[in-house]
């Protein structure tokens, strides 16, 4: 069968390495346009486009998803499937009407909940215990679509963002392939969304991972590993920017320090104030630094004891 391709960052590459080495042809590759990294001064591909290009298919950057041009060239394919994996932008009428069987997405979530964008991110952030990614018929609405296939995946309580991302991405490839050789054999009976029971997600940014002190230990330790690789958790110690990169629920006798002082620390961390509580943080990143151990910090920098962080500079 032919499909039409369409998608963006690092988690669609499984799904089109899988859809590479099947059986499907792949006419072209949809992929966002070229964006310049953070100074401005270098072009970046998306991963979907480096992977395209790695494998000698065409890809198609549209500025404009309803741009007349490339509606007409999406036509032209006379696809089987457009298959949309994180392509980042919902897809018009006019689009979903061209192929020959169906617009088949592939969510990162168990829809209804978590639609919308960084479905990965604030599942963790949220302590979700479990998650998963669905495939679904495509409709002019955000994640709204017919259900089709799900998994789901136990979220324990250290897996970070990266995590649960490389693990659904791998399976839901899996999943992508069985969704698209099975529905046209009618194997496969579409489930309408409750909408009642929809969540939706708001975008990640820079600032999502800044740590309120003044929280829970554990919705900051969610905080911490939701937002890692990126954006990173972040507080601020004697001015500094710090990247809180991993933690762990811990207890410590009481004190009555103010949330967000160091009040004790070892070969595992330091140990913070929370408002309910302490919570260790064993990787710190300062400005200009590679992330490190807590404990080799402090042995060549002198004790934390005392400091606090803060959520201003």
């Amino acid at each position: 069968m032919n499909i039409v391709f369409m998608g963006t960052p690092e988690f669609a590459v499984s799904s089109l390495n899988k859809l590479i080495d099947s059986d499907f042809v792949i006419s072209a590759v949809v992929t966002q346009p070229d964006r310049p990294n953070s100074r401005g001064k270098k072009v970046n591909f998306s991963p979907v486009k480096q992977t395209a290009f790695d494998n000698g298919l065409q890809v198609l950057q549209p500025e404009k998803i309803k741009d007349a041009s490339f509606i007409e060239k999406l036509r032209s394919y006379n696809p089987d499937y457009i298959v949309v994996v994180a392509y980042g932008r919902i897809l018009p009428k006019e689009i979903l009407q061209i192929p020959k069987i169906a617009c088949i997405n592939l969510h990162a979530s168990l829809l209804p909940k978590y639609r919308g964008a960084a479905p990965i991110h604030w599942a963790v952030i949220d302590g979700e215990k479990k998650s998963g990614a669905t495939t679904m018929l495509m409709d002019t609405g955000m994640d709204t679509g017919d259900m089709l296939y799900k998994f789901e995946v136990e979220i324990s309580n250290e897996m970070t963002t990266g995590e649960l991302h490389d693990i659904l991405a791998r399976k839901g490839a899996d999943l992508l392939i069985d969704t698209l050789r099975d529905y046209p054999e009618g194997i496969i009976t579409p489930v309408k969304q409750d909408d009642e029971e929809a969540t939706y997600t708001k975008m990640i940014d820079r600032d999502t991972g800044k740590i309120d002190w003044d929280s829970p230990s554990a919705a900051i330790h969610n905080l911490i590993r939701g937002t890692h690789p990126y954006p990173g958790a972040y507080s601020f110690l004697e001015g500094n920017r710090v990247k809180l990169s991993t933690s762990r629920l811990t207890v410590l006798a009481s004190t009555d320090a103010v949330p967000g002082t160091i009040v004790n620390e070892g070969d595992e961390g330091i140990v913070v104030k929370t408002a309910d509580g302490v919570l260790l943080i064993r990787e710190l990143q300062f400005p200009g630094k590679k992330r490190m151990k807590v404990s080799d910090y402090i042995r060549g920098n002198g004790s934390l004891i005392g400091k606090r962080f803060s959520t201003l500079s």
